[in-house]
């Protein structure tokens, strides 16, 4: 890869949506990509579509702690490395599935997950935020909310 003068003119993007990712591997990861020359990366996570076929709802919890294990990742490599986070919301595992988990009852998902990158982290003061921003009385982040 060095050779090729490919990481010259491409950045990298890791994908990984699981709610336990395996950060040490990703930081490694990175680390060999360094070394290649590839100066920065890109995390891709899921705020929604990334947890089932046919998925009708979204569990925030499984995308908000994919969204903390990032943060442990970055927080973990190199300050000048990681260039952005792209937050994907899939709308279907391929061209042959059903829709799932369209975008309005993901909305709870996509607010927890900004909110949690914005703040680098989670806690009750970023629930009562996106709350007040949705303007919802309840947030479940380990249940299934409708």
């Amino acid at each position: 890869l060095s050779e090729s003068g490919v990481p010259q003119l491409v950045q990298l993007m890791i994908w990984d949506y699981a709610a336990d990712i395996d950060v040490e591997g990703k930081v490694q990861l990175i680390e060999k990509y360094r070394r290649c020359g590839f100066s920065k990366v890109w995390f891709a996570s899921a705020f929604k579509g990334a947890t089932g076929v046919n998925q009708s709802l979204t569990l925030i919890g499984h995308h908000l702690r994919n969204h903390l294990e990032w943060l442990q990742v970055a927080s973990r490599s190199p300050a000048d490395v990681l260039e952005g986070i792209a937050l994907t919301g899939w709308q279907r595992y391929d061209h042959f599935s059903v829709l799932c988990e369209l975008l309005p009852v993901a909305i709870p998902s996509l607010a927890v997950c900004l909110q949690a990158l914005e703040n680098g982290g989670y806690s009750e003061r970023v629930k009562e935020n996106v709350k007040k921003l949705l303007g919802m009385s309840n947030l479940e982040i380990d249940t299934f909310m409708r």
